[in-house]
C-alpha cells in the first residue's frame, strides 16, 4: 500500500531537525512507480520532496544517489550552471530509508524543443560541457568510478561480442559495430566526469523571456569518470535537431578537442538496441527479443543505407553507379529518420520504438509552447527521478498544524507512488 503524502510529511519532520511543514501533496506522475513520494512545503517557505523506495532496485537506485550527491560539494556545484538536488536528512523506515531532498523546479527537457528554440539548446550544450569540465579529483575522494579508456573501449567490445553471440544481428550491423570497436582512432580520447545516465528525462528546463534554461540535472547515481560521448549518445542521435547544441558543448568545453566524440555517441546510442536484446535473452522474454530484432532491421534500413553514416573514421568502400541505384531502391522514402536517441537503464520501449520512426501510442503535445510546461508547472518526478513529475497540483496540498501529532497526519490520503 502506498503511504499517504501525510504519513511522508510526518517522516520527513523526523528525518530533518526543527522541519515544520505547512503542507504537502502526493508528488506523482499519475502512476504507480518506484517511489512513495511527497512534495512538501515549509513554514519559511523551502519546498522539499521526500521520497521512499518501494522495490529493491529503486532502493540501490537512491544509495548510488546519495553518493553521488554527497560528492557534489558546494565548491563542485558553484561550478555548474544548474541546480542538482541537495540530501537535507534521511530516516530508517521499515528496512529501507526515507530520503528528505531540495526540491528542483523545471519540467523533462522536450528534444523536439531544441530545433526551434536556440537559447535552449546553448543551454544545454553549456550544462553537459561544464559536467564534463569539472575535476576528477573529487571522483576518486568520493570512492567513485575512473574507468581508462581502454576499459570503456573493451565494455563496448564486449557489448558487441554477446550480441553477435545471439546469431541475431545482422551481419552488416555486426560487421559495422565490430570495425567501430577495432577502430584504434576512435578511442583516442581524455575520459572526463561524466553524469552516466544524463538523458531528456534528467534534465529540468525552466522558461524565460520567452526561451528555456536548463535549470537543474537528476538522477546522479551513475556519476564516474568516464567517456563523454555517453552522456552525448542522446543527442548526437536527434540529426539536425541536437546540431546547435552540440556545437554549444564544443565551444563550452574547457578541454582539448575530442574529434570523434559524436561518431562514439553514435555508436553508445546503436549499442542500446543490443542492451535491450540482451536484456531480453537474459530475461528469458521472448517479446523483448522479437522487438529488439524488429529494432536491429529498422537500423539497418534508417542507418545503414546512408553511405555518408558511417561510425568508423575511415572512409568504407566506393560503390559504383549500379551498387548505388540498388541501394536507392531498397531505401524508404520518407523523412529522415529522428535517430535513436535511447536511454533504456530502465528499458523504456516506447523510447526506442520512437527512435526508429514508429508510433508508441499516438500521443504527442506538439502544439506547447517549444514543448516545455509553464512557468506554474514545476515538477519533479517520474519513475527514474525523485525532482520532476509531469505536473503538480498544488490545490490538493493540505494545510496542517506543524504542532500535530504524526498519528493525526496520516490518517488518511492514500498518495500514489511518484517515481
Amino acid at each position: 500500500m502506498a503511504r499517504s503524502h501525510l504519513t511522508l510529511a510526518a517522516l520527513a519532520t523526523s528525518a530533518v531537525a526543527d522541519l515544520q511543514v505547512r503542507g504537502s501533496g502526493a508528488h506523482t506522475a499519475g502512476g504507480e512507480g518506484n517511489y512513495d513520494a511527497a512534495r512538501l512545503v515549509t513554514t519559511d517557505g523551502r519546498e522539499l520532496i521526500v521520497r521512499i523506495p518501494t522495490s529493491q532496485q529503486a532502493e540501490t537506485e537512491q544509495s548510488a544517489d546519495l553518493i553521488a550527491l554527497r560528492a557534489l560539494t558546494p565548491g563542485i556545484r558553484s561550478r555548474l550552471p544548474f541546480d542538482a538536488p541537495t540530501v537535507v536528512g534521511q530516516l530508517p523506515v521499515d528496512g529501507t530509508r526515507a530520503v528528505v531532498l531540495d526540491f528542483v523546479a523545471g519540467s523533462h527537457l522536450d528534444p523536439t524543443a531544441l530545433g526551434r528554440d536556440e537559447v535552449l539548446s546553448d543551454s544545454l550544450g553549456a550544462a553537459v560541457a561544464a559536467i564534463h569540465s569539472l575535476p576528477t579529483a573529487f571522483i576518486a575522494e568520493a570512492g567513485l568510478p575512473l574507468l581508462s579508456t581502454e576499459l570503456i573501449r573493451a565494455d563496448a567490445h564486449r557489448i558487441v561480442s554477446r550480441a553477435a553471440e545471439t546469431r541475431l544481428l545482422p551481419t552488416a550491423v555486426r560487421e559495422r559495430w565490430q570495425a567501430a570497436v577495432e577502430d584504434h582512432s576512435l578511442w583516442q580520447f581524455q575520459p572526463t566526469v561524466i553524469h552516466g545516465s544524463l538523458a531528456a528525462d534528467r534534465v529540468l528546463v525552466i522558461r524565460q523571456d520567452g526561451h528555456g534554461l536548463v535549470n537543474g540535472v537528476i538522477e546522479w547515481g551513475s556519476l564516474r569518470v568516464g567517456d563523454p560521448a555517453l552522456d552525448l549518445h542522446w543527442i548526437a542521435t536527434l540529426g539536425a535537431t541536437g546540431e546547435q547544441a552540440l556545437s554549444a558543448y564544443a565551444a563550452s568545453c574547457s578541454r582539448g578537442p575530442d574529434r570523434f566524440v559524436t561518431l562514439r555517441a553514435r555508436l553508445y546510442a546503436e549499442l542500446e538496441i543490443a542492451r535491450w536484446l540482451l536484456h531480453g535473452r537474459d530475461s528469458h522474454d521472448e517479446t523483448i527479443v522479437e522487438d529488439a530484432v524488429a529494432m536491429l532491421d529498422g537500423l539497418v534500413d534508417r542507418v545503414l543505407g546512408d553511405v555518408t553514416d558511417p561510425l568508423g573514421t575511415t572512409t568504407g568502400p566506393v560503390l559504383d553507379v549500379d551498387e548505388v541505384e540498388d541501394m536507392l531502391d531498397r531505401t524508404p522514402i520518407g523523412s529522415s529518420s529522428p535517430g535513436i536517441a535511447m536511454q533504456t537503464d530502465t528499458y523504456d520501449r516506447s523510447e526506442l520504438e520512437r527512435a526508429l520512426g514508429r508510433d508508441p501510442g499516438g500521443s504527442g503535445d506538439d502544439d506547447t509552447d517549444d514543448g516545455e510546461a509553464d512557468d506554474d508547472r514545476d515538477h519533479a518526478g517520474t519513475d527514474a527521478d525523485a525532482n520532476a513529475t509531469d505536473q503538480i497540483d498544488t490545490s490538493s496540498f493540505e494545510l496542517w498544524d506543524s504542532a500535530a501529532s504524526p498519528k493525526d497526519r496520516s490518517h488518511s490520503d492514500r498518495s500514489s507512488s511518484s517515481e
